[in-house]
């Protein structure tokens, strides 16, 4: 449960959940359980996520209480009338997304069919009901004036039907209102409960009436159509509502279309390969990827060699060369040749599935921005029962209306109200957000880090790996003479070495085309260099590469005007290598660890956006000052260590800020924790998951698009949450009868259903406009290009 120090959350499935009180009072549950440190419920993605307290996770029989655990809260869920599922991490992404999606499109299709039966007969009602007042001719049986009770019954059959289409509301509704936890449902289920019961009264009124006057009470007492038409309606809010929030999971489908569903296994030598589906592979096997296939796991080429494009997990645009050894990870593309590769990580283990299920557990989790309408969804219901109630009583007796219009007015209150939209208008959003951000290649781990990183003021970047390439590169080459090949000298004597810069020489020395000489009697010498005798057509040469000390001890003379090259490489930071041909000075290499093409760029647009930018190094001061002034930032903190760095970004906090840590997760780890949000620089299969609150896969423009998403969102949030509010606040004292105080016209019960239904579906579709966001922070959607 426990992996590099951080508790992962268990999810569960939760089935049943229909508004913002459900989920309000799911989480309030949950959270009240023994056991629980943390409990967060998504509305929009029906998932729970649940981190156990260390009660729990410090158990003798850790596996045991871990699944007493899960049972507990299993049954707590269904305590509540919902239907719990545990989803384990181990779990298969592709299964648990094609149940789900299988589930949905069952679950459309049935509101699809309920929908037709309810418009069906809803329709025909409201224009035998509404007809005479609408002025339509109707057949002199179901006039109201002259069969006044074939009227009536008329609609009550018509009526029957779309009751029973819509039984969910009165099956899920009432009995949690019996409960004393009402939800949306129990509010619909008492509005047109109420409106049908006093319609079988009137109905029956009619039947035993011996006077006109009583019949005709009994006819202005049927509110059939206005039962029937708001199932109808909120019926159909509840399915456009379904039908837009199948767009939010977009992100998730592109991510699980990266993988292939068959691949070509090889069982044996002289036998052909044979197709198998991918859930079916072991590590250990060996697979055939043909040109223009994708990944299907995570391992290593085992004979072959071709180029694949990485776009899709490091966006990468030019396809990387691999060959026997290289690792290659699941949704990435072979471009070119055939190679045969032998499965390492597969299933749920593979990066690809890793980054899956960080998405989907970010999509259930809460931001603090929703505490509030959390705990207004959670008595929200109840306070309008109320309202409602001390509405249509107040008119009744105090406003003296008949009780049919004041039964109008209860009914109108019921179904105006929405807690929906007040429980979606923060999920809805963290879903598309976070799936917007694994499409850009930012992994956001939760709301709570996706909120925070909209109000960052500082951002902290470690330098080595994260500000720079990571790795020594040859920047200069200062020869002394004309025509002094430094590179085949420098390149031959360092094939042999081990040394870390010893890799940047030869690397130099490979893209100039310089051949490598052999060399006897190579030394290394431990703080000054190396020395060796290479070999060429004229015979062997003594060939000395190191520090100027190294060269004098050997008896070189190094030219006084050295001194001012190497003064000047080390304000560059650079590192210098002076090279000795013969005992004689041949000339001097300069390595030092490239910044990355986009660093500048991305710390001059921080800067624009007003926010302190400040570069963490453990290396020397002038060193640090010589990156961070190419890099275009002022504020630097150098020769620093791990613990450090933590204490550094505290620093910064202690002073008011709140600070975004970027880095590699690895040595850097305490200052990501400690930061109001880290970030963890990760590319390919060697992505660290576990690392800070965001994962940048694509480098460092990732940090300009996790802030424009957290800004974006924070934006779509607050007009949703205001949408809700503003709705409520507006319509309910309208449903209330507040027109008819200053002589306007009382709203209709199907009328507020409408209302109720269209205040749902924007806030969704409001969410849904976040599928655009973040293309600020790098110019194409690479996981979209990638598969085109």
């Amino acid at each position: 449960m426990e992996e590099h120090g951080h508790t992962e959350p268990l999810r569960f499935r939760i089935d049943g959940m229909t508004c913002g009180a459900c989920s309000a009072r799911a989480q309030r549950a949950l959270g009240k359980m023994p056991g629980v440190e943390s409990a967060s419920v998504s509305l929009a993605g029906g998932t729970a996520l649940i981190v156990p307290d260390e009660g729990v996770r410090a158990a003798a029989d850790p596996e045991g209480a871990r699944a007493a655990f899960i049972n507990a809260v299993e049954e707590r869920i269904a305590s509540l009338g919902f239907k719990p599922s545990y989803l384990p991490p181990e779990a298969d992404e592709q299964d648990l997304w094609e149940e789900e999606q299988a589930a949905s499109a069952r679950s459309l299709a049935q509101k699809r069919r309920r929908l037709l039966v309810e418009f069906v007969f809803a329709l025909p009602l409201v224009v035998i009901a509404m007809g005479s007042h609408w002025g339509l001719p109707l057949p002199a049986w179901l006039d109201p004036h002259f069969s006044p009770l074939t009227f009536a019954l008329v609609q009550l059959v018509l009526t029957l039907p779309v009751v029973w289409s819509g039984r969910d509301f009165y099956r899920i509704g009432l009995p949690l209102l019996v409960k004393g936890t009402p939800n949306m449902d129990s509010l619909v289920a008492m509005g047109t409960g109420a409106a049908l019961l006093y319609s079988l009264w009137s109905t029956v009124e009619i039947a035993v009436a011996t006077t006109p006057e009583a019949v005709h009470a009994g006819v202005m007492g049927l509110y059939y159509e206005s039962a029937a038409m708001l199932i109808a309606l909120i019926s159909l809010g509840k399915y456009l509502e379904a039908v837009s929030r199948t767009r939010t999971s977009e992100a998730i489908k592109g991510l699980m279309d990266l993988t292939p569903d068959t691949v070509s296994l090889l069982v044996g030598e002289g036998q052909p390969p044979r197709e198998v589906p991918v859930r079916s592979v072991m590590a250990g096997d060996r697979l055939l990827i043909r040109p223009g296939s994708r990944i299907p796991v995570d391992g290593v080429v085992a004979e072959g060699s071709s180029a694949v494009d990485m776009a899709s997990l490091t966006g990468e645009s030019l396809p990387v060369d691999v060959g026997p050894g290289d690792e290659v990870a699941a949704g990435t593309m072979n471009v070119s040749g055939a190679f045969v590769m032998e499965a390492r990580h597969v299933g749920a283990d593979t990066v690809l599935a890793r980054i899956i299920r960080l998405v989907r557990e970010a999509q259930g989790s809460k931001a603090p921005i929703a505490g509030l309408a959390d705990r207004i969804s959670l008595w929200f219901v109840p306070a309008v029962i109320l309202l409602a109630t001390a509405a249509g009583l107040s008119w009744l007796w105090l406003g003296h209306l008949p009780f049919g219009d004041a039964l109008r007015i209860f009914v109108a209150v019921l179904v105006v109200a929405c807690p929906c939209a007040l429980g979606l208008a923060t999920p809805m959003s963290i879903m598309v957000a976070t799936g917007r951000g694994a499409q850009l290649g930012v992994l956001i781990k939760s709301g709570g880090a996706l909120e925070t990183a909209g109000h960052l003021t500082a951002v902290v970047f470690d330098k080595t790996g994260t500000l720079t390439e990571g790795a020594p590169k040859v920047v200069t080459l200062r020869p002394e003479t004309a025509g002094a090949d430094l590179l085949r000298w420098a390149g031959s004597l360092e094939a042999t070495s081990e040394h870390p810069l010893a890799k940047a020489v030869l690397e130099a020395a490979g893209e100039a085309a310089a051949p490598t000489l052999p060399v006897d009697n190579f030394q290394a010498v431990s703080g000054r260099g190396v020395r060796g005798d290479v070999r060429d057509e004229d015979g062997p040469h003594p060939v000395l590469l190191g520090n100027t000390a190294f060269l004098r001890e050997n008896g070189v003379d190094v030219p006084g005007h050295v001194d001012a090259d190497l003064t000047r490489l080390a304000d560059e930071g650079q590192t210098p290598l002076l090279l000795a041909v013969d005992g004689v000075f041949a000339g001097l290499l300069g390595l030092a660890d490239p910044l990355r093409p986009e660093t500048p760029d991305v710390v001059r647009r921080l800067r624009e956006r007003g926010l302190t930018v400040l570069l963490l190094s453990g290396d020397n001061e002038r060193t640090a000052r010589a990156v961070a002034a190419r890099a275009g930032i002022t504020d630097v903190v150098a020769d620093v260590l791990p613990d450090g760095k933590e204490r550094v970004v505290a620093d910064l906090q202690g002073r008011g800020l709140i600070v975004g840590m970027v880095g590699d997760g690895i040595n850097d780890a305490p200052a990501l924790a400690r930061a109001d949000v880290g970030m963890a620089m990760g590319s390919g299969i060697d992505v660290a998951m576990e690392a800070g609150d965001m994962v940048l896969l694509r480098g460092l423009p990732g940090v300009l698009t996790a802030l424009d998403i957290s800004r974006a969102t924070l934006n779509n949030i607050k007009l949703s949450l205001f949408w809700a509010f503003a709705y409520n606040v507006l319509l309910i004292p309208i449903a209330a009868g507040l027109l008819l105080l200053f002589g306007g016209p009382a709203m209709s019960p199907m009328l507020a259903g409408a209302a109720m239904a269209a205040s749902s579906v924007s806030v969704v579709l409001n969410a849904l406009r976040l599928r655009r966001a973040g293309g600020k922070g790098q110019s194409t959607d690479v996981i979209q290009r990638s598969m085109s």
